[in-house]
């Protein structure tokens, strides 16, 4: 029942469709993750475990199923390569937490935390060398698909320090930041069963633009939320990002505008002094950049609607639509 599990957590992003083409293909996800995480050392094991109980919402390779039907196809491999996405993802965290310094990972006690720093690290290791065994049975082209992703979320997260230690805070380097750290993992996800399957060029090109702008509008309302939302509902404290030195695309907004230079002052300071937090969110409602950002989502969100109308209509590329929507709309 572990699949009925992560679709009860999803929220918005899953509706009642997603969950109906998802619901099984998920359950069989569950079961060879846990055979492909299966090690002879008991703390890695246990780091496998910690990260099958865990789940989350299992974007990842629910963009895989999805976009492998939505091509008309169900495919012996699809399980390895919905768990693949999932290994890179999950070893990507488990790296991000010692590099973060972060105490919990969805509400559970990170893993460098309980077992130290050699052992997180070698365990995503370990799932990068269980990635690499699974994509040598897949054809060519996934190997450098996935090792170009892998290379460009390391470009992302040094990308976003080099960023903060210049204080060059641009759009651009923002895209680039939130590209690594969230949309090209999304972008493969969605167009790798394309290269599995070898479907046409268009339809290729179709899911990677679905992915990529996907993935934008995924990070974007993500940063939105830390800032903008009730914590209450988000179950954390907001300003994280602030507190971190990290400029997100609101508070870009504010840069650019006439309280730049406090603002730029505040991030300086990683929003140190009790009120700072509370200012930029004044100031943020104050200049409209809160609505600023909601258009942005909105605008990538059509952008990835849109492009998956390359592929024939199908309760597939419904549901795919439907993600992208939901994920625009999540308040957690």
């Amino acid at each position: 029942m572990a699949g009925s599990v992560r679709i009860a957590q999803a929220g918005l992003l899953y509706t009642e469709l997603v969950k109906n083409l998802l619901m099984a293909p998920l359950q069989e996800f569950e079961s060879r993750l846990r055979q492909v995480l299966h090690s002879r050392v008991e703390f890695i094991e246990l780091i496998g475990d910690n990260l099958v109980a865990a789940g989350g919402k299992r974007s990842r390779p629910a963009l895989v199923y999805l976009a492998l039907r939505a091509l008309g196809v169900e495919h012996p491999q699809e399980h390895d390569l919905a768990v693949a996405v999932e290994l890179l993802h999950s070893a990507s965290l488990l790296h991000d937490d010692l590099i973060d310094d972060a105490d919990t990972r969805r509400g559970h006690e990170t893993a460098y935390r309980k077992y130290g720093n050699v052992v997180s690290v070698m365990s995503g290791d370990f799932m990068l060398s269980r990635l690499l065994v699974l994509l040598s049975d897949m054809p060519q082209g996934l190997t450098r698909e996935f090792g170009e992703t892998a290379a460009r979320i390391c470009e992302g997260e040094v990308l976003q320090f080099q960023v903060a230690a210049y204080g060059d805070y641009s759009h651009q380097n923002y895209l680039d930041i939130i590209a690594g750290k969230t949309a090209v993992l999304l972008r493969t996800a969605a167009r790798a069963p394309a290269l599995l399957v070898g479907a046409p060029e268009a339809q290729f090109q179709a899911l990677s633009e679905f992915g990529m702008e996907f993935g934008l509008a995924f990070q974007m309302q993500d940063d939105l939320l830390d800032l903008a939302a009730d914590p209450n509902t988000l179950g954390k404290p907001i300003g994280g990002d602030l507190a971190e030195g990290k400029v997100t695309l609101p508070v870009l907004y504010l840069l650019q505008g006439p309280h730049g230079d406090e603002v730029r002052t505040i991030v300086e300071r990683r929003a140190a002094r009790p009120c700072d937090i509370e200012r930029v969110r004044e100031l943020a409602l104050q200049e409209e950049a809160f609505e600023r950002t909601r258009q942005e989502i909105r605008r990538r969100t059509l952008l990835a609607i849109q492009a998956l109308r390359a592929l024939p209509p199908s309760p597939a590329r419904h549901a795919l639509e439907e993600m992208a929507v939901g994920a625009a709309d999540r308040v957690k």
